[in-house]
């Protein structure tokens, strides 16, 4: 008799724990399902469509700005320009030979 007592308590365990862990994964679920509506109703939102469109055009601009600027001084100083691509390929260079497997060797 006690060991299917024993049997019966463990089962009993086993589908409270079975319940809590199916409750904890609803309450997830659900907490996820509220963060995506949340989201979803942001991005529906005019302000906020309003303010990305805003921080796209700024960031685009910032790119014009650094590229034109890196554009005049490789105008200015070609010699630099030409030293720095050279350490690029070098470097590369190097990197390719430390990261080569001994199989190719």
């Amino acid at each position: 008799m006690s060991r299917s007592r024993d049997l019966e308590s463990r089962v009993d365990d086993l589908g409270d724990r079975v319940r809590r862990y199916a409750g904890d994964v609803g309450d997830t679920a659900q907490g996820w399902m509220a963060r995506g509506r949340r989201s979803v109703s942001r991005l529906g939102n005019r302000d906020y469509g309003q303010r990305m469109s805003r921080a796209a055009e700024d960031l685009a601009d910032e790119a014009n700005y650094q590229y034109r600027r890196l554009r005049r001084q490789v105008n200015r100083h070609p010699a630099a320009t030409v030293a720095i691509v050279a350490g690029t390929v070098g470097a590369f260079l190097l990197l390719r030979k430390v990261f080569r497997s001994d199989d190719e060797d």
